[in-house]
């Protein structure tokens, strides 16, 4: 096992594969870096793909394995076709990281066709793509571990977020519903979901530019007890632990990584 950063989890993943989608920036970044440095080899997948290549650079110029794969997540023909020559290419697939999400925000009465479809495709329409997919090839080598990246939102809701809300309420009941399909003495697969909370991403540092640091930080120490935002690395370590033998009983679960938030 590669050397990580004190204070982090140590997990030992060598000789593993791992699909990790939206690896090319954020949460999905830092889960395929983490991943990597754990000693899997992890196939980095989004859309773009220059983005994707410095995923990689990282985990490899780290002494990690890794590629870069750009595909519509949404794909029902390329998803498919992808993992099953990833299977054959690389003799299995063991972790699979459905992180892939966008954000469409607006209030309901505004939301276009558009921004309900185009969200609930990428957040989870792409899980059930890969999920189905990878369950196969986890099957004929009795074996497999599915973590969906799913959110507060799919909680508790949030507004001007109803297309995202239920995209990542959805990844919750499938991931349960999944978990009861999958799991046998015979297949050996587990499958589990975690909800990050206000996590310091891209997509909170446009929050922020828009409605202004202060008053962000503000609500930040309003409603997370902690009284800060998480790092992609925070939710990452989550990842690490369910993908290790240690999670082998655990099953059709949903943690939440929010420093307290839904507490």
């Amino acid at each position: 096992m590669s050397d990580t950063e004190p204070g982090r989890i140590h997990v030992d993943l060598s000789g593993k594969t791992a699909i990790v989608t939206g690896a090319s920036r954020g949460i999905g970044k830092a889960i395929a870096i983490a991943l990597g440095s754990a000693g899997a080899k992890v196939a980095c997948v989004a859309r773009n793909k220059e983005k994707l290549d410095e995923t990689v650079s990282e985990i490899t110029s780290a002494g990690g394995a890794a590629e870069a794969f750009a595909i519509d997540v949404a794909d029902a023909e390329a998803v498919p076709a992808f993992v099953e020559k990833l299977a054959d290419d690389w003799e299995s697939v063991d972790i699979l990281v459905n992180n892939a999400g966008i954000t469409r925000d607006t209030l309901l009465p505004r939301m276009s066709d558009d921004d309900w479809d185009s969200v609930i495709s990428t957040n989870l329409r792409s899980v059930f793509l890969f999920s189905r997919a990878a369950s196969g090839a986890m099957m004929r080598s009795k074996k497999g571990r599915i973590i969906n990246i799913s959110s507060t939102s799919g909680l508790a809701g949030n507004p001007a977020q109803t297309n995202y809300s239920a995209s990542k309420a959805g990844v919750i009941g499938f991931t349960r519903t999944a978990a009861r399909e999958l799991a046998s003495k015979r297949r050996h697969i587990t499958v589990n979901a975690i909800c990050p909370g206000f996590i310091a991403t891209d997509m909170t540092a446009a929050l922020k530019e828009a409605a202004g640091e202060d008053a962000i930080e503000k609500r930040i120490k309003e409603i997370v007890p902690l009284q800060r935002q998480g790092e992609a690395e925070e939710v990452a370590d989550a990842v690490l632990f369910l993908a290790s033998d240690s999670a082998s009983y655990i099953n059709g679960q949903v943690l939440t990584v929010d420093g307290g938030m839904t507490a």
